[in-house]
């Protein structure tokens, strides 16, 4: 089962845009629901007013799950929702336990944040993978979200669990990113074993790069910015990729790189 919550765990709203786009694009539906009046603050996420067919209906902020065939060998869950904001121990409680009434065996939770990266290169991706935790995961200490939670939550019930994470440029504001879903979709393709249908999705993701770096001409400073950007992430890849060859001193160019972009950003 796949999870992702709107709100601070979804920078624009490119983790939750994996489930609409799945559900948009293959054999789905909905399934379970967990009722809101428990879990909603409705002066922070509020219920929406909708007028269909000449009648008025109050929508109201839910939790819904998805059954999904993407093909005759792979068939996924989905949660989607607002992130919550009472009684949280409560609420992944209750997704576990529609989980295990679904027989799954595992949770992925899916999350994007703003981020010091620039458009121009290949969004930063990070996965954590059950017990293997990824190198941002190990230094990491401070708030978070209910994504984090249901997956220690679905350690702790002995599921297997992994969270993916992709980095959007803060600098571009909260319009929708396509080219932070599609990431998510590759790690979560490659985890499942599944190559899925993303051309849509890749002209989106053009027209974004391109919008942006039309807004980056127009302001030097931002230029400036995006440039020490676009330096730093080359100088972390070409790190990575003298250590994943074992190359000498590689491990110190890790560091060094490493100790730098950390200094950049306090």
């Amino acid at each position: 089962m796949i999870a992702a919550f709107e709100g601070w765990n979804d920078a624009c709203q490119a983790a939750s845009n994996v489930v609409r786009y799945l559900v948009k694009h293959y054999e789905s539906r909905e399934i379970r629901h967990i009722d809101c009046d428990a879990f909603y603050d409705y002066q922070v996420s509020r219920p929406m007013l909708c007028h269909v067919s000449g009648r008025t209906n109050l929508i109201w902020p839910q939790t819904t799950f998805y059954e999904i065939v993407l093909d005759e060998g792979h068939r996924i869950f989905a949660q989607i929702a607002p992130e919550p904001n009472y009684r949280w121990k409560e609420y992944c409680s209750q997704s576990l336990a529609i989980a295990e009434e679904l027989d799954v065996d595992g949770v992925i939770t899916l999350g994007s944040m703003f981020s010091d990266c620039p458009h121009t290169r290949p969004l930063p991706i990070s996965v954590s993978d059950g017990n293997c935790q990824c190198e941002g995961d190990r230094e990491y200490n401070g708030p978070v979200g209910i994504p984090t939670v249901l997956d220690i939550f679905a350690a702790e019930c002995g599921m297997f669990h992994a969270s993916m994470w992709v980095s959007i440029p803060q600098y571009l504001g909260s319009d929708e990113c396509a080219a932070g879903t599609m990431r998510l979709l590759d790690a979560l393709g490659h985890r499942i074993g599944f190559s899925f249908d993303v051309s849509e999705l890749e002209r989106k993701a053009e027209q974004w790069k391109s919008q942006a770096s039309v807004l980056v001409r127009c302001n030097e400073q931002l230029q400036d910015y995006v440039t020490h950007l676009e330096h730093d992430y080359d100088l972390k890849q070409k790190a990575d990729a003298e250590a994943s060859l074992g190359a000498p001193q590689a491990e110190q160019l890790v560091k060094e790189a490493e100790a730098f972009l950390r200094q950049m950003g306090s």
